[in-house]
């Protein structure tokens, strides 16, 4: 069954600005280091780069991880994660998407136990912290109320510039601080929309050959 699980070219640590999140990156960078460990339960609201790290994990490890976004999968067969404790790394995206699915519920179960099993590490993302999961299956709840938990804190307002800046050289871009300061208050204010408004302009100033200066910023897109 092909399954979507494509890795966003950004999504690397090279590219994540840490601020506030220090300790969760150097927790995830040591799991990498040693190719094992607990493991982890991530969870935030939207758009705190849950899935970045997941993401950059599995880029970092390779084929010796697998990265499952959840909210993809919840429609299809729990069959689909049969087999995966052959991975180092099971990353479950929004693990929160089968919470209240009984076969889903089963077969994440199943998971935990046989990856506990073959010594591989288990990284989640979800909305909330493990005890106010909505998991329905006591056994699952606890089991994975065992993982350690970290909280992602939403960027701080005085760091989007540079957050904004640092994913621009990822991509080869000079995003003057001007221009950033437009963008940022001319944008939506939460990083996924500010990212998303800086993937649009690195497609036009690929095309036109420009600089990111704030005449080119208000001829390409409409802010």
């Amino acid at each position: 069954m092909a399954l979507p699980l494509r890795l966003e070219d950004h999504a690397v640590f090279e590219s994540f600005w840490p601020a506030g999140n220090e300790a969760l990156v150097a927790f995830l960078l040591e799991q990498i280091k040693t190719d094992g460990g607990p493991g982890c339960w991530l969870w935030g609201s939207a758009a705190t780069g849950k899935s970045h790290l997941l993401q950059a994990l599995c880029e970092r490890l390779g084929d010796r991880s697998i990265y499952l976004p959840m909210r993809d999968l919840c429609s299809m067969s729990p069959d689909v994660v049969e087999g995966l404790a052959t991975r180092k790394f099971i990353c479950l995206d929004d693990i929160h998407a089968v919470e209240r699915q009984p076969e889903w519920e089963h077969a994440l179960f199943s998971l935990y136990n046989s990856a506990g099993e073959a010594g591989s590490v288990l990284v989640v993302s979800a909305d909330s912290a493990p005890r106010d999961s909505r998991f329905e299956l006591p056994d699952l709840k606890s089991r994975l109320s065992l993982l350690p938990a970290f909280h992602l804190r939403p960027m701080p307002e005085e760091d989007r510039q540079k957050a904004l800046q640092l994913r621009a050289r990822h991509r080869g871009l000079e995003l003057p601080d001007d221009t950033a300061r437009y963008l940022i208050n001319r944008s939506k204010r939460d990083m996924a929309s500010l990212y998303a408004v800086l993937d649009r302009l690195d497609s036009e100033a690929l095309t036109a050959q420009r600089r990111l200066t704030i005449p080119f910023v208000k001829d390409a897109i409409d802010l």
